[in-house]
């Protein structure tokens, strides 16, 4: 039995809701993994994606959610809380967007309400791998407090290793 509680699964911020995943989030799930330049995965593969990624909630604890505009109510990415590099004790937080969503403050608004909820489960610190590429992402850590703790190389390039302790 982990000794932290369950994280909150809605999260609302001033202009964002964080809630968690439907089969009906697949189809926009997998445009947004096509941002990435490997193609479209198949929404068939991408719903399986998203019952793995429930059931993991579901045993851990911690979530990856869906972000969407509060007043347009569209999809614009996730969110969240995941193992990743790291452990259950010191999770990662993750998140990706839309292109068309960058530079208007999402990511930060969205890391900020998830932040919140790793604190209110009782942890002391949190992760983030990122490409050292990725500088707005490095940016949007940066703001939330995070520190360079180390640089791996990697198969995809190297990549940085931050953490925040919690207060």
């Amino acid at each position: 039995m982990t000794p932290y509680k369950t994280m909150a699964y809605h999260l609302e911020t001033e202009r964002l809701t964080l809630r968690p995943w439907a089969e009906s989030d697949a189809a926009e799930f997998s445009a947004l993994l096509s941002e990435r330049g490997n193609g479209t995965p198949p929404v068939e593969r991408v719903r399986a994606a998203v019952a793995e990624l429930l059931a993991a909630t579901e045993r851990t604890g911690i979530a990856l959610l869906p972000v969407r505009r509060r007043d347009e109510g569209d999809f614009i990415g996730y969110c969240g809380l995941i193992i990743g590099r790291t452990t259950l004790e010191e999770p990662e937080i993750a998140y990706e967007l839309f292109q068309r969503a960058h530079g208007h403050g999402y990511a930060t608004e969205a890391a900020c309400a998830v932040l919140d909820a790793a604190v209110a489960t009782g942890r002391k610190r949190l992760w983030s791998t990122v490409g050292t590429w990725n500088t707005p992402s490095l940016r949007v850590l940066e703001k939330l407090g995070f520190e360079r703790d180390r640089v791996s190389t990697e198969e995809n390039g190297e990549v940085a290793w931050l953490t925040r302790a919690l207060p």
